[in-house]
């Protein structure tokens, strides 16, 4: 386990100076291969979604404070809020770059292995690893769709804490406090349908990364 986390940590440094294919060839020089990648880049989006999840949840406790607001420093309460809200934002950035990263390694991983396809003299060998291929690539394919649904479920949490966090700036008092109360339905409707859509992107990742192993 420790040699893996040293030959992430070494891909990440190389990635600050050089494109993803020389990071790739590097590391299966010392054999680890694009496979290992995306499994270590899928662990990693997985990780982050399961981050945000919990994120998200503080964020829309938060939100709830606001609204049950019922005396006490309301100045206190506000920035409170505001700080959840640039949580949030910090972990909607980190799941859409292990998004990222995972799409960078699969291409290449995809793009490989249809070129190595050519190499094969045995027929036979050749059809069952083509076949290999469109399989893990439908699986994958479903995978991606999966996380970036999760990662689109994010952009109306995100709308909807901004602009009750600008309100609440703006109109620090009771009469705003009311109007928030109003809005509570629609960020709890959408920080459910992001949860709900995170775990599915989780979960499916478990299957791909099962199946992956397996094959």
């Amino acid at each position: 386990m420790k040699q893996v986390k040293w030959i992430v940590l070494i891909a990440a440094i190389f990635s600050l100076t050089a494109c993803e294919t020389v990071v790739y060839d590097a590391l299966e020089k010392v054999g680890y291969h694009k496979r290992d990648i995306l499994i270590d880049r899928i662990d990693a989006a997985q990780e982050s979604q399961t981050e945000g999840q919990e994120q998200f949840k503080s964020a829309l406790e938060h939100f709830k404070s606001v609204v049950n607001f019922d005396g006490g420093d309301l100045e206190a309460v506000y920035n409170e809020l505001s700080d959840e809200y640039e949580a949030s934002v910090d972990a909607a950035d980190e799941i859409h770059d292990r998004i990222e990263s995972v799409e960078n390694v699969a291409d290449a991983l995809f793009d490989e292995w249809q070129e190595e396809l050519e190499q094969y003299s045995n027929a036979s060998l050749r059809r069952d690893s083509e076949r290999q291929l469109k399989d893990t690539r439908r699986r994958y394919s479903r995978l991606l769709a999966a996380m970036r649904r999760a990662e689109q479920a994010i952009d109306p949490v995100l709308a909807s804490l901004k602009d009750n966090t600008l309100y609440l700036k703006h109109n620090l008092n009771a009469r705003a406090i009311a109007s928030l109360k109003n809005e509570l339905s629609t960020v709890d409707d959408d920080v459910s349908a992001l949860l709900t859509a995170m775990q599915k992107a989780i979960n499916e990742s478990n299957e791909f990364i099962d199946e992956l192993r397996g094959g």
